[in-house]
């Protein structure tokens, strides 16, 4: 059955864990989207782990908007969400409408993500009158990066975990179909999965939500930049490719590949005729 933010709320109702992965591209959104996920995201991230920047802030809405086509055409099962990048909402009430729309008509995404509470509910009220459906963001926010002095854990403090849990019923307040947690302790995301009619999904906030996400990437070891915490490596595939192109390097240069198993005949009396 195709995934729809419907489809997500219900999981929750249901008592459904749901799991989500990020892609940027058609050849792994085909792979994921046929492995059975549940929703699939082209997040920002794709500034670090396509792009190289040190953060995400650098991404833009045509990065956004290209990568998301891409994916688009190898999606057919998993519910498909787009992030917002940095400056493509926070600026107005009416260039979040035009950004969402924007992913939504040009991207071919099925709901689009940004990251806030409290200081961004009049955009996620306009965009969800829109009739686009919005997951939000909460926690550890990349692109509050500079403001959060780097990519630290929050809610540790009483008063910053009050302030995600108020943020977290505002967005759902606000008309999010789904919370992304992100970089929060998982006692705090439990407190926040109980409170919300909405599911919750986790990445770096432990076993309690509703749902995970991870940076496949990430989970598959193929960005050796650095691995956060909270990621699991269910394969060395970064290590696989790297022995897969030693091994094609030294084949060339000793000309052991290609071989005649990988090449083309010629009719001899054709081939006669050549010389």
């Amino acid at each position: 059955m195709k995934n729809t933010s419907s489809t997500f709320v219900a999981a929750k109702q249901k008592g459904e864990k749901l799991a989500m992965l990020t892609a940027y591209d058609y050849s792994t959104a085909k792979i994921i989207d046929n492995s059975g996920i549940d929703g699939i995201l082209v997040g920002d991230s794709l500034g670090m782990v396509c792009l190289g920047y040190k953060d995400t802030l650098s991404v833009t809405m045509e990065d956004m908007i290209h990568h998301t086509k891409a994916v688009a055409r190898g999606t057919n099962n998993a519910l498909l969400v787009s992030d917002m990048p940095f400056m493509s909402y926070q600026t107005s009430v009416y260039d979040a409408i035009k950004n969402a729309g924007r992913l939504i008509q040009e991207g071919n995404a099925e709901a689009v993500k940004l990251e806030g509470g409290a200081s961004v509910q009049e955009q996620i009220k306009a965009i969800v009158k829109a009739q686009i459906p919005v997951m939000g963001h909460i926690g550890l926010t990349p692109q509050s990066v500079n403001i959060f002095g780097g990519f630290k854990v929050q809610g540790k403090a009483d008063e910053d975990a009050k302030k995600i849990i108020e943020d977290a019923k505002i967005l759902e307040d606000s008309g999010v179909f789904s919370i992304v947690l992100e970089g929060i302790p998982s006692k705090l995301a439990e407190i926040i999965t109980n409170s919300v009619s909405i599911p919750t999904i986790g990445i770096g906030a432990g076993k309690y939500c509703d749902g995970q996400i991870l940076v496949y990437q990430d989970m598959i070891s193929m960005f050796p930049d650095f691995k956060p915490k909270f990621v699991k490596s269910y394969a060395d595939v970064g290590d696989s490719m790297a022995s897969a192109f030693k091994t094609y390097i030294h084949e060339v240069k000793n000309s052991v590949f290609p071989d005649d198993e990988h090449s083309f005949k010629m009719n001899d009396k054709v081939l006669s005729k050549l010389y």
